[in-house]
């Protein structure tokens, strides 16, 4: 019984520490501004297209 006991608290403090993260993350992320979400975006997008690009030549 003992062992079960200490699983739920381990999954507990799991759910604890994941929605700590969580949060923290969030945080940073509403940081950005409207202007600098939409420069990051782009630079993504741009990254991605040169990927899928085949090389020239």
């Amino acid at each position: 019984m003992r062992a079960w006991k200490l699983l739920g608290l381990a999954g507990i403090l799991a759910g604890v520490a994941t929605g700590a993260a969580v949060a923290r993350d969030e945080r940073v992320r509403r940081h950005y501004d409207a202007g600098e979400i939409r420069e990051r975006l782009h630079k993504r997008h741009d990254e991605a297209l040169a990927r899928e690009a085949p090389p020239a030549g």
